[in-house]
C-alpha cells in the first residue's frame, strides 16, 4: 500500500510553507491556507520513520465531518474540503494554548496520578481512582502549544497569570470546549463508542474566535467502546480502545517513549498495516460508514489537481 509521507507543492500563489509533524500547511496569497493531512504518524512528539496508508484520508475526512457537525456551537476555519486529504481554511492566529478535556482518567492523566499526582494542571483529583475510571465530571487540562519540542502541561492559573490568553477569551475558549465535548459525546454514543478525551485547538480571525486544526480523530482523541466498558472496569481489565493510545503502549514495550538515547523499534510492513487498519477501523467506526479509499496510485497528481481547482473558485 502507498502512502503519503511528503509532500512538495507549488501552487498558484503560494506565499508561505510550514511542515508540521503531520500536517504540511500552504499559505495562498497570505489569505487562506491549504492543509495537506500527510500519512505521517508521530507518537511522544517524535515523528515516526515510516508512514501510514490512509490515515490522512482517516484524519481529514472525520475532522471534515465533525467540523461540521458542530459548527452551531463554534464557527471554524474550513472553507473547502476539495481532497480526501485536503482542507483549505481562513487563516487565524492561533491561541497558544491546546484545550485538553477529559472525562476518564486515562492516558498522560492516569500517568501522572499513577506516579502519585492528585492534581493536573491545577484541577484537582479525588483519591481511589483507578484506570480508565469515568471522572466526576470533565476536566480541562490545557497545555502549551510548542512550536518544536514537547507541549507542557499548564493550569488555567498559569495561562491567565503570563497572559499567555486573555481572561474573557480564556473563558470563552471553556465554554466552548465543555459544548464541544458534550457534543462529541453525544455523536460517540450513537456509534456505542465513550468519547474519553480529546484537545480541541482556537484561533482568532478579525476579532473572531475560531475553532481550528482537526476534531474528534484518533490523532486528537481517545475512544473507548461502549458495549462492556462497565464490565471491564469492574474486573480490572484493560479497555478496548480505538485511539492512537495503542501505537504509544506498542513504542513503550519495544523501549521508546521519545527520551534521549532511544531508538525507535523497527516498524515492520505488519506493524504498518496493522495501524493503517485500525485507523479505518475507527473511521468505520465512529461516522458509521464503509472508508472508501482513495485513489492511491497518484496521490500527489491527485492532490495538486483538485486544490488548484478548489482554489480558483474561491
Amino acid at each position: 500500500m502507498k502512502a503519503q509521507k511528503e509532500t512538495n507543492f507549488n501552487f498558484p500563489n503560494q506565499s508561505n510553507f510550514y511542515k508540521g509533524k503531520v500536517r504540511d500547511v500552504y499559505t495562498i496569497a497570505d489569505k487562506v491556507m491549504v492543509m495537506v493531512v500527510s500519512d505521517r504518524i508521530s507518537a511522544f512528539d517524535v515523528v515516526l520513520p515510516e508512514a501510514i496508508p490512509f490515515k490522512g484520508q482517516v484524519l481529514n475526512q472525520i475532522a471534515a465531518k465533525f467540523l461540521a457537525a458542530t459548527q452551531d456551537i463554534v464557527s471554524n476555519w474550513v472553507l473547502a474540503v476539495p481532497d480526501p486529504m485536503v482542507t483549505i481554511g481562513r487563516i487565524c492566529e492561533p491561541f497558544k494554548v491546546e484545550m485538553v478535556i477529559r472525562g476518564y482518567l486515562a492516558g498522560h492523566a492516569w500517568r501522572e496520578y499513577s506516579a502519585g499526582k492528585r492534581s493536573v494542571c491545577g484541577v484537582s483529583l479525588p483519591d481511589g481512582l483507578k484506570e480508565n475510571d469515568k471522572l466526576p465530571q470533565p476536566i480541562i487540562t490545557p497545555t502549551t502549544k510548542a512550536s518544536v519540542g514537547h507541549d507542557e502541561d499548564i493550569s488555567k492559573e498559569d495561562i491567565l497569570a503570563k497572559g499567555i490568553v486573555s481572561i474573557s477569551d480564556y473563558e470563552q475558549l471553556e465554554k466552548y470546549t465543555y459544548a464541544l465535548y458534550q457534543r462529541g459525546t453525544e455523536i460517540a454514543a450513537k456509534s456505542d463508542l465513550i468519547l474519553v478525551d480529546t484537545k480541541y485547538e482556537f484561533g482568532k480571525a478579525d476579532g473572531v474566535i475560531y475553532l481550528i486544526d482537526e476534531i474528534h480523530t484518533p490523532d486528537s482523541s481517545r475512544y473507548f467502546y461502549a458495549k462492556g466498558y462497565q464490565e471491564r472496569q469492574n474486573a480490572d481489565e484493560p479497555q478496548k480502545q480505538l485511539s492512537k493510545e495503542f501505537v504509544r503502549k506498542w513504542l513503550i514495550e519495544n523501549g521508546f517513549q521519545g527520551k534521549d538515547g532511544q531508538v525507535i523499534p523497527e516498524m515492520t510492513p505488519e506493524i504498518v498495516n496493522s495501524i493503517s487498519e485500525r485507523y479505518i477501523e475507527l473511521y468505520e467506526k465512529i461516522v458509521g460508514e464503509k472508508f472508501v479509499k482513495a485513489d492511491a496510485d497518484a496521490i500527489a497528481n491527485r492532490i495538486e489537481s483538485n486544490v488548484v481547482k478548489a482554489l480558483e473558485t474561491l
